[in-house]
């Protein structure tokens, strides 16, 4: 035993548990939103109290309730995982019945001092009843037929729910979050290309039935998808959204207009400045150097949760901390190939950088999560 591990081992118990926190994970963290909190305060043409500030208390109510969830012993959060899932399902249950409606979707339920948006939580719960799930389950029943339907019930259950707020987005990356952790824990390889022909129909039912009445989208997400086919379909009607931010990425050039100096988002061109399409208006204003600098802040956060799972030798602790890190990435790649014209636009928020009370706070407790599992690991 080196010096260094022996100081370590020799401190009481609760400054251990700071000490063997992740640091540079925290760091990485806190750059993304202090990146965040410029763009609020740039979208908002450089007022503190519209976005910014808000979003700063947020974020200090979001750490301490990472460092809270990171100090509590991992074998904790595994055994309520079924708990959050049941709880998160009963607030989808909630908002379908007294969800707070804007904009045509019913997705929050008004808290007073928040509005609170369930799906996001599920995100996160919903990981972790899976992880949980594929610990208790012995490693030789893992790809048996019943088996595998028991997670696939758990998946679909909140996904049908999102879908009738509707939000397409969230579903998406709700199945896609379950999928991987099934994927992790060593499903067989022919019930994911079972899924994929499975897709490949439903894609082509989707185009087939649209105009009729058992059409399984609604006309606005038909829409969406003739504007990523097409922006110039309808420009000033439901292309308007990416041809401008398209307009806006491309006048940012290599290092931008510079900072509080873009026309698209201080003109008001660009909807959703602060939310959906922020991930614009920092390429507008910072370039490619500044859209490629967040990129690899994003990248180097999900290399750190991968390599703490890696040395983890508990499989719960292992499964939640990369099934979280690929929600997490899952979360920036959706939203950033939507604002660049590469994928529909479905509604994704760009992590800890958008505006969003429920987003941020959820996703700094799922990474206390992840601190939770790396303090807690066998040594």
């Amino acid at each position: 035993m080196s010096y260094l591990e022996y100081n370590v081992k020799s401190t009481p118990r609760g400054i251990r548990k700071i000490l063997y926190f992740n640091w540079p994970l925290l760091l990485l963290l806190a750059t993304v939103c202090c990146i965040g909190f410029m763009m609020l305060y740039s979208v908002a043409g450089g007022t503190m109290s519209t976005w910014a500030e808000p979003q700063m208390k947020r974020f200090g109510l979001g750490i301490a309730l990472m460092f809270g969830i990171a100090l509590t012993p991992i074998w904790f959060w595994r055994n309520i995982a079924a708990v959050a899932y049941l709880f998160s399902l009963a607030l989808l249950v909630v908002v379908d019945v007294t969800g707070e409606l804007n904009k045509g979707s019913q997705r929050w339920i008004n808290l007073g001092f928040m509005r609170l948006q369930p799906s996001e939580l599920m995100k996160i719960s919903l990981v972790m009843l899976l992880a949980a799930y594929y610990d208790w389950l012995d490693i030789k029943k893992t790809s048996h037929p019943f088996w595998v339907l028991i997670p696939i019930i758990i998946i679909m259950l909140p996904t049908a729910l999102v879908l009738r707020q509707p939000d397409l987005g969230t579903s998406i990356l709700l199945v896609a979050g379950g999928g991987i952790v099934m994927f992790l824990a060593g499903v067989s390889w022919w019930y994911f290309s079972a899924v994929a022909l499975m897709l490949g129909g439903a894609i082509t039912a989707v185009f087939q039935l649209r105009g009729t009445p058992w059409q399984f989208l609604k006309d606005y997400q038909y829409r969406r998808i003739d504007t990523f086919l097409d922006p110039s379909f309808d420009p000033s009607g439901a292309g308007y959204h990416i041809t401008q931010s398209k307009i806006a990425l491309g006048s940012g050039g290599l290092t931008g207009r510079g900072f509080m100096q873009g026309t698209q988002s201080r003109l008001n061109f660009l909807p959703e400045k602060h939310t959906d399409f922020i991930f614009t208006t920092l390429a507008e204003e910072f370039g490619f150097v500044g859209g490629i600098s967040l990129l690899v802040v994003y990248m180097l956060i999900i290399l750190f949760c991968m390599a703490s799972a890696f040395q983890n030798k508990d499989r719960f602790a292992s499964l939640l901390t990369l099934g979280i890190s690929a929600t997490f990435f899952l979360f920036f790649a959706v939203n950033m190939s939507m604002v660049m014209g590469l994928a529909p636009v479905v509604g994704v928020p760009l992590p800890l950088v958008s505006y969003g009370g429920s987003a941020m706070l959820v996703l700094l407790a799922a990474f206390g999560l992840i601190q939770s599992a790396h303090i807690h690991r066998p040594r």
